[in-house]
């Protein structure tokens, strides 16, 4: 069986290594004419989507790039403390979930994928695909096709092989919120190593870590009309954070400040797969980043998709199994990283509300306890 893979971003890479250990070839096809290093800034990789890759023996380069960021404190914009909750439940050897460079964990499981002998072939933007029933055959934007057995999504949010698999699949939603970060080493700017600050500020919401080596990692989640960009985000941030107690003002002026992403997620989708085409990852259940879940769920289908492959020659059951095993998981996800999500976004009435509230969510629905669901779910090939 060879498999054609949509997109070399996390899971497309995870994916074929996951499929080379159970025997199944598989070649990478990314739209972008070269590598994808310079794309977004940081993110989290939850302790079970570190367990998956160490499914795949691809977690050590990781641990040793990404900084351990165990806990998460809340604040107000006002600087009262909210409380405290787990970032992912350790492992049984006590790994923890990492922030590390998208960059970096874009390269590592990119090289990873080579050093497997995966062939990945850059500008090759889908345009469409055809299913005869015996083959699949995806053809490109630079008039080049290839044939395979099947093929996987795994081309994102905004997935063409998504919208051409289900033309009438919901599209993807707006949450509200643009996404920025940076980094900056400055030792005014201090904090415990290893925790994430996150204010619920008067008007965005903002999160920081500081690395053992001084630096302040820190994004930023501001509610905009979708399109409305301006020239230069910064002094928009600045303004945005200018009347909170902390230093988030400060440290935004004094970075250099990541393109800004619109954040979406995907509604439910009646079809994850017809024929010999299967979606997975962001292109099947896109999440929003505030659960930090969406690289850990696409390395989390990687591994389970690549074992019912190789549980059975029909390729139908083996995606039939794939979604029944991972569709409740992951729209649950979805829901609960929409909720957060919805709350970063809160007007001034709203904001006093939650805010009182937020010490009993955080007792109650984002315990070590309540979320075990999410961080102890394990995988395997």
């Amino acid at each position: 069986m060879k498999a054609l893979i949509i997109g070399c971003g996390i899971g497309g890479p995870a994916t074929a290594m996951a499929l080379r250990k159970t025997g199944i070839d598989a070649e990478i096809f990314e739209a972008y004419p070269d590598t994808a290093e310079s794309v977004g800034s940081f993110l989290n990789v939850a302790s079970n989507g570190l367990d998956a890759l160490r499914v795949l023996g691809a977690h050590r380069r990781v641990l040793s790039a990404g900084i351990p960021t165990p806990r998460m404190v809340m604040w107000s914009g006002t600087g009262k403390r909210l409380g405290e909750v787990a970032n992912g439940l350790a492992l049984d050897d006590g790994t923890v979930s990492h922030t590390i460079l998208r960059a970096d964990l874009y390269r590592i499981v990119r090289d990873e994928a080579l050093s497997h002998g995966i062939k990945i072939s850059y500008g090759k933007r889908l345009v469409s695909f055809d299913d005869t029933g015996d083959q699949v055959t995806a053809r490109f934007e630079d008039g080049t096709q290839e044939t395979g057995d099947i093929l996987i999504a795994a081309d994102g949010v905004h997935s063409r092989t998504r919208a051409q698999l289900d033309p009438s699949a919901p599209k993807p939603r707006y949450s509200g919120l643009y996404s920025l970060g940076g980094l900056v080493h400055d030792p005014k700017f201090t904090g415990e190593p290893g925790v994430y600050n996150m204010v619920f500020g008067k008007r965005a919401f903002f999160g920081y870590t500081v690395a053992a080596s001084g630096e302040t990692w820190w994004f930023a989640n501001l509610p905009r009309e979708l399109g409305d960009v301006p020239a230069d985000w910064k002094p928009v941030l600045v303004e945005a954070f200018r009347d909170d107690a902390n230093f988030s003002a400060e440290v935004i002026e004094r970075s250099e400040v990541a393109s800004a992403l619109p954040i979406h997620d995907l509604p439910p989708l009646p079809t994850w797969h017809k024929g010999r085409v299967v979606l997975t990852g962001d292109a099947a259940h896109a999440t929003s980043p505030s659960a930090g879940q969406g690289a850990s769920l696409a390395i989390e289908d990687a591994v389970v998709l690549a074992r019912c492959l190789r549980a059975t020659k029909d390729h139908r059951a083996a995606f039939e199994r794939f979604e029944n095993e991972r569709r409740g998981r992951v729209e649950k996800v979805v829901a609960y990283s929409r909720t957060i999500s919805n709350n970063k976004a809160a007007g001034p009435v709203a904001r006093v509300f939650r805010d009182l509230m937020m010490p009993l969510f955080l007792k109650k629905l984002a315990s070590q306890e309540s979320l075990s669901w999410m961080y102890r779910h394990q995988v395997s090939l």
